[in-house]
């Protein structure tokens, strides 16, 4: 299956079984609150937003391949587990660099909004 086809599938269920198998071991994450290297530590991530997430959601607007990048842009939301349950939502873009055998290597995350403006929404 192509890589985007996969990409989609894995935005649409997000964070439920993603597919981890498309990614290098050793593959760089940064966002605007992280930065890491390996696919285990990526898993570990996912499975945070999985557990104290309510109802995520990341809904997936553009996806493009140009040569050995895959650009998607995408609005993640949540209600946080507060007792007034507030629904938060990023807008933002991601960067996926790919290797030679189409693994991804490097994925950055952008955001359209200030971190303090995600702990806003809280409140």
């Amino acid at each position: 299956m192509d890589i985007i086809e996969i990409l989609k599938k894995d935005y649409q269920r997000f964070p439920i079984n993603q597919t981890y198998s498309i990614y290098a071991p050793d593959v760089y994450f940064q966002d605007p609150l992280n930065k890491f290297r390996g696919v285990k530590r990526y898993q570990k991530m996912i499975n945070f937003i999985q557990t104290w997430f309510l109802d995520p959601k990341m809904d997936l607007h553009n996806i493009q391949r140009l040569g050995d990048t895959i650009k998607t842009e995408w609005t993640l939301s949540w209600n946080t587990p507060l007792p007034w349950k507030p629904r938060i939502s990023i807008p933002g873009w991601s960067e996926l660099g790919l290797n030679s055998d189409g693994l991804i290597v490097s994925h950055v995350d952008y955001w359209n909004c200030s971190p303090l403006d995600v702990v806003k929404q809280h409140f």
